[in-house]
């Protein structure tokens, strides 16, 4: 996912004498550029991912210097390097612990270093890992939505992925992305991919359809599902105004079948905002499973609402139960004494709705055939919210 922290310390580092001295929980955070900052006038300009370098020139105090990695942390810089040895000599501890406690990278370089050389080779450096980025994402957009292209997209991501071993889709989106303009939903999307700790070159994260998408390749669930978490943990902190809901896809085997990995990724999506939930794996969804990836909406209608139409009607009416009643009496299988324990109605007046219910519906209820076809229109129902 982009030049990384990591990435720089890996193939810069020996070079330039970089040492990371704090925030090493940030160490896969994605750079998009390099900014000289000896001032703060320059930070309002950042959208995030920028890698910020300092001479401390301008940050030569210890409130400075603090103040600074404020700044940084809340316009959701990738990282701080200073080049020490001159104006600073050395870092104080309370920098170096706040940077710990943002989990933003700070870097050291000594002053005999150019330090304009290394910005031209990681900003050359990252330019490239950026076109590179733009071929993956094209590649992955054409086994999900083009599968007559998949053949291409193979070979493109062959020698970044492989190709023939596990993936899963992680899609995310908010209200509003559609109306946003392209530079808003990068800037947020710059963000997100500071938020996603610990996720480096075996995934792919990008806009498309509506969405964010992170694809991932033969990553461990339980490394999946922490990365999420800690994604939710930063979002509520740094952006608590973006509500995200996440579905998380099934693991398929082979980029062939990343198109249907995507679909149930997008099940989830539409599953937990149904349901008023901010995370949802499809392989949790139990029958919805199935209901939700009918590709004939009208079936699903006609199954659903169409079924139920004069309960529904009824409850509208009378701001009645009618519908959870029968969910619920289908669900104990007639027993009117589990059903009054769960809804806290005396059973007579439930025997009195359900002979109400009947009778709305035109139906005794008395075949299998009959109980489950309206217990699936009840999960019909559920699956619009």
């Amino acid at each position: 996912m982009g030049f990384t922290i990591e990435d720089m310390l890996t193939l810069t580092g020996e070079r330039y004498k970089i040492s990371m001295i704090a925030g090493e929980k940030g160490w896969s955070n994605s750079v998009s550029w390099v900014m000289m900052i000896e001032d703060f006038t320059i930070i309002r300009h950042f959208v995030g991912k920028e890698l910020a370098v300092t001479t401390g020139m301008g940050f030569d105090t210890e409130d400075k210097l603090i103040a600074l990695v404020r700044e940084l942390n809340a316009h959701h810089a990738s990282g701080l390097v200073v080049n020490t040895g001159f104006y600073l000599h050395e870092i104080p501890q309370s920098v170096l612990d706040l940077c710990d406690e943002v989990d933003l990278p700070l870097l050291i370089v000594p002053w005999e270093i150019y330090i304009t050389e290394m910005i031209k080779d990681l900003s050359i450096r990252i330019f490239l890992q950026g076109l590179t980025d733009e071929q993956i994402t094209a590649a992955f957009i054409k086994a999900i939505g083009s599968p007559e292209q998949l053949a291409a997209a193979r070979q493109d991501l062959l020698q970044y992925f492989d190709v023939d071993g596990e993936f899963q889709i992680v899609f995310m989106t908010t209200p509003g992305l559609d109306t946003m303009d392209t530079v808003e939903r990068r800037r947020i999307g710059y963000r997100m991919e500071i938020f996603l700790e610990n996720v480096t070159h075996n995934c792919s994260f990008f806009y498309y359809d509506s969405g964010f998408v992170l694809v991932c390749n033969d990553l461990p669930q339980d490394i999946i599902d922490q990365v999420i978490t800690d994604f939710e943990r930063r979002m509520a902190v740094r952006m608590p105004e973006k509500k995200f809901t996440i579905g998380i896809s099934s693991r398929m085997k082979d980029l062939s079948n990343l198109s249907n990995t995507y679909r149930r990724a997008r099940a989830a999506v539409d599953m937990a905002c149904a349901i008023g939930k901010s995370r949802m794996h499809f392989d949790d969804m139990g029958i919805y499973r199935l209901l939700s990836l009918v590709p004939d909406k009208t079936l699903l209608k006609e199954m659903g609402r169409d079924l139920l139409a004069p309960l529904i009607a009824y409850d509208e009416m009378h701001e009645g139960q009618y519908v959870e009643t029968l969910e619920n009496y289908l669900e104990a299988e007639g027993s009117f004494r589990i059903m009054s324990e769960k809804m806290f109605i005396h059973r007579n007046t439930l025997m009195y709705r359900i002979n109400k219910i009947k009778k709305l519906l035109g139906t005794d209820l008395s075949t299998s055939e009959e109980k489950l076809q309206y217990q699936i229109a009840c999960r019909i129902l559920h699956m619009e919210g």
